[in-house]
């Protein structure tokens, strides 16, 4: 049974607990958290440590915290040689300190603390200094998700900017879509079904293919109603770059 620490007491590292609870190829047999009242709602108070001296011995040492904190984190820990991994999208895999064996394991999904997820269906993404340490969190990686990938720190890096235009970017229209549905008293969930089936829309065709509306049609008539409706200037500024750029795109094909 491999032995994990999980250094951290946010969104991610709260997942990864649970998670790890879960399975049973899998002893979750600490976690770290400076205030550990954050993870009490989780795990007994005995297996809740705020002191680096006390880490417990372990075959992974997990470090879920952000990016800012993974270098000093890493260098606190009290121990040598043993196999310390962050879960950042964006740092590189040197962030770690090098008195340890370095690694990476970053789960590509949005997470929040009151929504649950299933973990078989998020892609793990890998990478390791060397081939048995790859092996270990490939092995862990297995055991919560069906999807492991080994994906550098440069192509992770890029995957995370390309993660920020379909989930962050993506909902921040929600946001917009919704206060205008508000203001205009209309209820949000009308577009669910829509929501949900562009999203679906997209595991058969790409997102070029699965492309329509006044922009790609070059409705001029339509899109001039749509920002004379819009009172809001910043709404209109992104409403006529996101048309220039679907506009942009068409023009490849």
């Amino acid at each position: 049974m491999l032995k994990v620490i999980v250094i951290g007491s946010g969104n991610v590292a709260q997942h990864l607990i649970k998670v790890f609870l879960q399975t049973k190829e899998v002893s979750l047999v600490q976690a770290f958290a400076r205030k550990t009242e954050s993870l009490l709602h989780l795990l007994p108070k005995e297996l809740i440590t705020n002191n680096y001296k006390a880490l417990l011995e372990a075959d992974v040492y997990l470090i879920s915290v952000t990016d800012n904190a993974i270098h000093e984190v890493s260098n606190l820990l009290p121990f040598k040689n043993k196999l310390v991994v962050h879960t950042s999208g964006t740092s590189n895999i040197n962030v770690l300190s090098t008195k340890n064996r370095n690694g990476v394991f970053y789960p590509l999904q949005t997470f929040s603390k009151d929504k649950a997820v299933d973990f078989s269906s998020i892609p793990i993404c890998l990478e390791a200094e060397n081939t048995s340490d790859y092996d270990t969190l490939e092995f862990l990686a297995k055991t919560i998700s069906n999807k492991v990938y080994s994906i550098d720190s440069v192509q992770r890096s890029t995957l995370h900017v390309a993660a920020v235009f379909v989930s962050n970017f993506v909902n921040h229209m929600y946001v917009i879509g919704n206060d205008i549905c508000q203001k205009n008293k209309i209820p949000f969930e009308i577009l669910q079904p829509l929501i949900q089936e562009v999203a679906t829309k997209i595991s058969v065709l790409t997102p070029k293919e699965a492309q329509t509306g006044p922009a790609l049609r070059n409705d001029t008539q339509t899109i001039e109603k749509h920002l004379e409706f819009l009172k809001d200037s910043n709404y209109q500024d992104i409403y006529q770059l996101l048309t220039q750029s679907i506009q942009h795109v068409a023009k490849e094909l």
